[in-house]
């Protein structure tokens, strides 16, 4: 990948401007607001990574992505040289990983900036309303192509190196950090606007990074406080909140939810027969199996030790039903890739779960209420035969056989 890269540079270099005069002014610009960034947040970037188990959203597009726009290849990729350089002793990271995100940075940075040249930009101090939304449409654009390459990039790598079975938010990150990415681009945008009509201003933009990467660190603690670090749903903390803001919103609305509590049958065996580990994979296989088979609006969390809990709004006692069903049916169809006590490959498959289910309002008109009828229930499954879903008025579905 780093020598397709290398051969993408090359051609980058070949096919660009020379810089000038005020390439170099803006360069020096940017050069120095990235610096004031960089060394004004080392504390929350190092934290950032630390806590940081997916992809990591770096902060620093706000002044590469102007770099895109606005100069030429050779000073684009001196500036992310710099801008890497610094962040490596902030990081103390194994330097292999910081040439790769060197190398990453800036071909996405160089192919953004010959796809934008060869768009015919606009000189920006001159447009008309009309022209200013033309060019509005070029940088989105241009950004779009910028993510695009380090997404197939980095995230291609992530795929084909990962010692597990890879998933969307391993490769790509979680929405949040998307949204992110998307956001700090975006500023990267003004910058180049203001670095082209006001350039002093950009001193501004110094500013509004630190204080952005600072919010940045406060938003990832406040989902850390929420997430179950195993499994990535939301732990207890965070379904609690969650569920009540849903549970209030279903009793203005007179309307009616269901509550699945999911107990995986027989944990302890996992754990005793392959070891840890292996139990930590099937955690986090059905924690993705629960995500794809529920709604955007359902409540999915890490109840504890091997318990999930799914709050489902707008939901009535049959379709209730058939959701716990095809959780059933979902959990008993996973082959889990891992690893035995050994450290040998190993597939762990055919593992059944016992859920009880509780209906808002006839089990129960609080979260506690409902938790208790819902718990009562995964008892009776249990009790009497696991493999099945029970409600908590005593109404039993097992999975019907092929």
């Amino acid at each position: 990948m780093e020598t397709i890269a290398a051969t993408g540079l090359v051609y980058a270099f070949s096919v660009s401007d020379s810089p000038n005069g005020l390439d170099w002014i803006r360069f020096a610009i940017l050069v120095a607001g990235a610096t004031i960034h960089i060394q004004l947040t080392q504390r929350q970037e190092e934290r950032r990574r630390s806590r940081t188990k997916t992809v990591l959203i770096d902060l620093t597009a706000v002044w590469i992505f102007p770099a895109v726009l606005v100069i030429p290849v050779p000073l684009i990729v001196a500036l992310v040289v710099i801008i890497r350089g610094q962040r490596w002793f902030t990081a103390r990271r194994p330097a292999h990983n910081f040439v790769f995100s060197t190398i990453s940075h800036s071909l996405a940075a160089a192919m953004a900036h010959l796809a934008f040249a060869d768009l015919g930009p606009q000189d920006w101090t001159s447009l008309t309303i009309g022209g200013s939304l033309r060019e509005f449409a070029l940088v989105v654009l241009t950004a779009a192509i910028y993510e695009a390459i380090q997404i197939i990039y980095v995230g291609g790598v992530i795929a084909v190196s990962s010692t597990s079975r890879p998933n969307a938010t391993t490769i790509l990150g979680s929405k949040a950090d998307n949204l992110l990415e998307a956001v700090t681009t975006g500023l990267g945008a003004m910058t180049a606007i203001l670095l082209v009509t006001m350039p002093p201003t950009v001193a501004i933009m110094a500013v509004v990074t630190v204080v952005f990467n600072r919010l940045a660190e406060l938003d990832q603690l406040q989902d850390d406080v929420r997430t179950d670090p195993k499994t990535g749903l939301l732990n207890m903390r965070g379904w609690s909140e969650s569920a009540e803001r849903a549970l209030s919103r279903t009793s203005r609305a007179e309307d009616s939810l269901a509550l699945l509590m999911i107990d995986l049958d027989h944990f302890k065996w996992i754990n005793d027969t392959f070891g840890h580990p292996a139990g930590d994979d099937v955690l986090r296989a059905v924690a993705e199996a629960l995500d794809q088979v529920t709604r955007p609006s359902d409540v999915v969390g890490r109840f504890g030790g091997e318990e999930f809990l799914v709050l489902l709004p707008e939901i009535d006692h049959t379709a209730a039903k058939l959701a716990a069903e095809r959780v059933l049916h979902t959990i008993a169809a996973l082959s889990i890739d891992s690893t035995d006590k050994r450290g040998d490959p190993t597939t762990i498959s055919g593992r059944t779960t016992s859920i009880g289910v509780a209906l808002y309002p006839r089990h129960g008109d609080s979260l506690e209420s409902l938790l208790q009828a819902a718990d009562s229930a995964v008892y009776d499954a249990k009790e009497g035969g696991r493999n099945q879903v029970r409600f908590a008025d005593g109404s039993t579905s097992r999975p019907r056989e092929s």
